[in-house]
């Protein structure tokens, strides 16, 4: 009987994770290699059991403490971002671990994802997550993101899941040469509203900005917390 209902279960997540592909498709969504990398991970893992009959709803969730898992179109999006015109997203270095659906999604993707988070109780979620999921690939740290992980550096690709002030100069100086870096950014003039934005390292010391659509993040904030 229970082994009925598990399989039921997992056909019906199966079925909801098609449909989100299939809307993620209809938003514009095209990078088959995106669509894919989502389509492997399960975001019912990483949503709070309360939620998990939402998990494949085109929304933000909340977490807890304040942080929220990311609709699943933004993380799309973003990733795509990173990959248009080029063949790989290389190294990875994620600013945000959150609940580690991002950085599962992106794992599916390339072999090295290195992930900062500021919150030591979120980042001890994101971590059962990646042991549930058997998931190596992803290296974490506990630590303030704004300041990059300069030990790794540089990455080929940078993926911050939170809204900046302004683009941390951290971050440009790890980005690699042909790199490719994607954050939501909160407007000079109105810092209510916020901006996706591609930063190109395109020559030693020269870079390219260029400014994406609106979005909503919670702010990237600086420190460590325990919880």
């Amino acid at each position: 009987m229970f082994d009925k209902h598990l399989q039921t279960l997992l056909h019906t997540q199966q079925r909801q994770r098609a449909r989100m592909i299939e809307r993620l498709k209809s938003q514009g969504i095209s990078d088959s290699r995106v669509l894919e990398a989502m389509n492997k991970v399960p975001r019912h893992i990483f949503v709070q059991e309360a939620f998990a009959s939402r998990a494949y709803e085109d929304t933000a969730l909340p977490l807890g403490m304040r942080q929220t898992i990311s609709q699943p179109y933004i993380v799309a999006k973003m990733i795509e971002i990173l990959y248009k015109d080029r063949q790989t997203l290389g190294k990875v270095l994620e600013i945000g671990t959150g609940c580690g659906y991002q950085a599962a999604v992106l794992a599916q993707l390339t072999l090295q994802v290195f992930s900062l988070e500021r919150i030591a109780t979120v980042l001890d979620l994101a971590k059962k997550h990646f042991q549930t999921l058997k998931e190596t690939r992803i290296r974490v740290k506990y630590t303030d993101g704004n300041n990059g992980l300069p030990e790794a550096a540089p990455f080929d690709s940078i993926i911050v899941a939170a809204a900046a002030p302004s683009i941390p100069s951290a971050l440009l100086q790890q980005l690699a040469v042909k790199g490719r870096l994607i954050l939501p950014v909160c407007d000079e003039h109105n810092p209510e509203n916020q901006y996706l934005s591609q930063i190109d390292h395109l020559t030693p010391g020269n870079y390219k900005e260029t400014r994406l659509e609106a979005v909503k993040f919670v702010p990237l904030l600086g420190g460590k917390k325990a919880n």
